[in-house]
């Protein structure tokens, strides 16, 4: 069967096959989407449909020269949304918690200190982080719901000026939390430290200016606010994190940075074999958001998303979970009514169709989530919310 359609040009090639082998397509498909949902999750997200029709293409050898120009093209535009003319965008086979682990291993010395802030889930997950790999954890913890606020962060600072980096959980999808990167990154470099940002329910809907602001590292996952599934972690790094990197001799070699820049700066490539589709719907998505009218266009469809969403939530009568002022623009968190459990909330909405997030970390067990990122329309929100206020009711007369 498969020689049948070999010598077709391959659209017409993946065609024939998708018609021969339909049935076997259907059977995957039906464990993997037995039935349609709308998805407003944590991620992965719904994916952009042009995001999607590029990923079917047919693979091509990472090692060639049509990998090295998309492998070039999409750092590039990936560094000027980033806004990273001084700092090097590098592309991983990873999820954003390989990047999180390589900040560790490349940038602090074995046995050395980082100040963890926390204001939810990943923030612990930095901490596990940082105490796994062998350096010591100084934690300034926020009750959750809440942000870091600059002051605090100088406070501990100036009792702790012996740690060699501070990390920033920027966007805290447990809590819905944005804290603010800008004026706490300002305060680690007054004190002279390595800023790390944990960027991946954040990067590509909440701005990032990595060289003006100071970064040091930040790292995203591709199957967040970028609507590409997953399986590629995105990251920028500053020459201070390569002069660091070269006195730290157990960096490991999977995540090793200087290798990575290597690769980079001779091939346009990775070391070990990238996840080409992804990428490829990476600097689909980049181009799209060049498109609509650049870097700021964007940002602004989904803090206006985001809004919309938050507007919902209060029409119902219903709660935020985050402080006012510190709204994050992927997520939205919201309390439950009392006597009602956030995953009564979630396991209700789907029956009708809708994959919302459960609550996560701490706060579960009376939270539940809505994502606000990927291929979401104003017709799917407008349903969201008619379906919701239904099942808000219907939990409360069967308390």
């Amino acid at each position: 069967m498969i020689l049948e359609c070999i010598a077709l040009d391959w659209k017409e090639y993946l065609r024939c096959l998708m018609m021969k082998y339909k049935d076997v397509i259907d059977e995957v498909l039906k464990i993997m989407w037995p039935r349609p949902l709308k998805l407003f999750t944590a991620g992965p997200v719904a994916c952009f449909p042009e995001v999607l029709e590029v990923m079917k293409a047919q693979m091509f050898s990472h090692r060639s020269v049509e990998y090295s120009e998309l492998h070039r093209d999409t750092v590039k535009r990936l560094a000027d949304f980033l806004e990273a003319k001084k700092s090097i965008v590098m592309l991983f086979p990873s999820s954003g918690t390989g990047i999180m682990e390589a900040s560790i291993r490349n940038a602090v010395t074995l046995g050395g200190k980082v100040l963890v802030t926390i204001i939810g889930a990943f923030g612990y997950r930095y901490r596990d982080v940082v105490e796994w790999n062998g350096r010591k954890a100084i934690v300034l913890e926020k009750k959750p719901g809440e942000p870091v606020l600059p002051e605090e962060l100088d406070d501990a600072l100036k009792k702790n000026p012996d740690v060699e980096a501070v990390t920033i959980t920027y966007n805290e999808t447990s809590t819905g939390v944005l804290n603010p990167l800008k004026e706490l990154a300002k305060v680690a470099k007054e004190h002279e430290k390595l800023v790390f940002v944990d960027a991946v329910s954040a990067m590509g809907a909440a701005d990032i200016k990595v060289d003006e602001w100071g970064l040091d590292i930040v790292f995203a996952s591709s199957q967040k606010a970028f609507g590409v599934p997953p399986g590629l972690a995105m990251a920028s790094f500053s020459e201070d994190i390569f002069e660091k990197a070269k006195k730290i001799s157990d960096r490991g070699w999977y995540f090793d940075l200087p290798l990575y820049r290597k690769y980079l700066d001779k091939q346009w490539s990775t070391p070990s074999t990238p996840p080409i589709p992804q990428i490829a719907g990476l600097n689909v998505a980049l181009r799209i958001i060049e498109k609509m009218g650049g870097k700021y266009a964007w940002l602004k469809m989904y803090e206006d998303r985001a809004e919309k969403i938050r507007s919902g939530v209060l029409d119902l009568g219903l709660e935020l979970f985050a402080k006012p002022g510190y709204y994050s623009p992927t997520i939205t968190v919201i309390k439950t009514p009392p006597g009602i459990k956030g995953v009564d909330v979630y396991n209700e909405m789907r029956k009708r169709g809708f994959e919302i997030a459960k609550g996560y970390g701490p706060v579960k067990e009376y939270t539940f989530r809505i994502g606000h990122m990927g291929y979401i329309t104003d017709e799917d929100i407008e349903e969201l919310f008619k379906n919701l206020k239904e099942v808000i009711e219907y939990l409360k007369s069967n308390r």
